[in-house]
């Protein structure tokens, strides 16, 4: 069984599984890791495999898409499927785009928050008035600083966060697996913010229903 590096390292560095006879290969942000390793793991899918990209390319998102592109490169060869585990995740449609060109298929929606939501799902609370939420998911939680706090020179200039987040009014803490640790670890970075706090069960969302689909490829 594959051994998970730490959250530091799927951060600064991203992973890839050992050598498979997997036909299809995910290609994946590294804050997604824990989720879809759980997911192949429990339905058996063998014949998926995973690598990820640094998860830290969040914070830089015009780095993202290069990065797929260089990775389905570096991989089509090797595999029958590929599929790209990111959403649009701040590329402004270039990374949707470029997936078209290289004929690769990709998860729908704006970004993680979203489909462990259930786009429609999310959506509609957007929609209804839902805008001034800031969202975390079980691995932003954990890397709540790496991510948030220093990015933001919230950990150097603790005054800017009613400048940065004064325009939000809770912090909505999207959980994937049942964790009384991490919500209690959420709720801290919601103090930490100045926000109310709200927790919401999303088990894995749209991203299950679309690795379920993708399985059926191979």
């Amino acid at each position: 069984m594959t051994i998970l590096p730490a959250d530091d390292t799927l951060t600064q560095q991203g992973f890839a599984e050992g050598a498979s006879e997997a036909s299809i290969l995910l290609i994946a942000c590294g804050a997604l890791a824990h989720e879809i390793l759980a997911l192949t793991r429990a339905n058996g899918w063998t014949h998926m495999t995973l690598t990820c990209l640094p998860a830290k390319y969040h914070l830089y998102p015009d780095k993202i898409t290069e990065a797929v592109e260089e990775a389905v490169a570096k991989h089509r060869g090797d595999y029958d499927e590929i599929f790209v585990v990111y959403a649009d995740c701040g590329t402004g449609g270039q990374l949707q785009a470029k997936c078209e060109e290289l004929g690769v298929k990709m998860v729908e929606g704006p970004h993680c928050y979203s489909f462990f939501e259930g786009n429609d799902t999310f959506s509609e609370r957007s929609e209804n008035g839902e805008i001034t939420a800031f969202y975390l998911t079980d691995f932003l939680v954990k890397q709540f600083d790496a991510f948030i706090w220093k990015p933001m020179g919230l950990d150097r200039h603790p005054e800017l966060r009613d400048m940065i987040f004064g325009n939000y009014t809770k912090l909505v803490y999207q959980a994937q697996i049942k964790n009384p640790a991490l919500v209690e670890k959420a709720k801290a970075c919601a103090e930490r913010l100045g926000l109310d706090f709200e927790y919401r069960f999303t088990g894995y969302g749209d991203l299950e229903t679309t690795l379920r689909d993708v399985s059926k490829k191979g």
